[in-house]
């Protein structure tokens, strides 16, 4: 008989787990870190949805959601589905030793934190915040910062999906134990986009239909 004592496989493969989801998310959180701190490369982009010169790209989500769209009727005395008030709903993703972490969830939210000057839309604005410190930034497109998917090779070649965008902050928000990673975020690049297009079936005032979409949001802030 042996003298010591009994561990059983279930609690070792236990504390293995967590063991190595400790180390992982501590991995995720360095690189995290370091990500926000290096510069990332987003492609060339048509003027219109290409930030001011000042601002440099400093972080890439890979967005997986879907985009939502309301019946509303006409001012010919039909019916047709739009996406305003938008309402985005997508995790994003980065990549880290080859397998997806999340990092912002995007969604419309109330601008808690508007700009001077901002007066924040009841329907709310398009919202990014960070999975690890719950910073947030509140965006709306800039004047004239669309352009059809399809049109631009690089950027954004799958034609027949939502557009590429350019938004501006309107809004900017530390987390509670003040996080930044959003913090100062000037301006969001939605590119590369795959899907998300409004239905162009019948429908009936008041019905609502969510449509699968990725994309790739590019987030800016402005050089030092």
């Amino acid at each position: 008989m042996s003298n010591y004592p009994s561990h059983p496989a279930s609690k070792i493969a236990r504390v293995r787990s967590l063991f190595v989801a400790a180390l992982a998310l501590s991995s995720a959180l360095g690189t995290i870190t370091v990500a926000s701190a290096q510069t990332v490369t987003p492609p060339t982009t048509p003027t219109q949805i290409t930030p001011q010169a000042g601002n440099t790209a400093f972080l890439v989500g890979h967005a997986v959601g879907s985009q939502g769209y309301t019946c509303l009727p006409t001012t010919t005395g039909g019916t047709s589905w739009t996406v305003n008030p938008a309402r985005p709903e997508a995790t994003l993703f980065t990549d880290i030793l080859g397998q997806p972490l999340e990092i912002i969830t995007h969604f419309a939210s109330i601008n808690e934190n508007p700009k001077q000057g901002i007066v924040p839309p009841l329907s709310g604005n398009a919202t990014w915040q960070s999975s690890f410190d719950t910073s947030r930034v509140w965006a709306a497109t800039v004047p004239g910062g669309v352009v059809v998917a399809g049109t631009d090779p690089e950027s954004c070649p799958n034609g027949g999906s939502i557009p590429y965008l350019l938004l501006q902050s309107v809004g900017n928000k530390k987390g509670p134990t003040g996080g930044r990673l959003l913090a100062n975020t000037t301006f969001v690049q939605r590119l590369n986009t795959n899907g998300g297009a409004a239905p162009t079936t019948s429908c009936s005032v008041g019905q609502t239909q969510l449509v699968p979409y990725t994309a790739d949001y590019y987030f800016y802030r402005q050089d030092q």
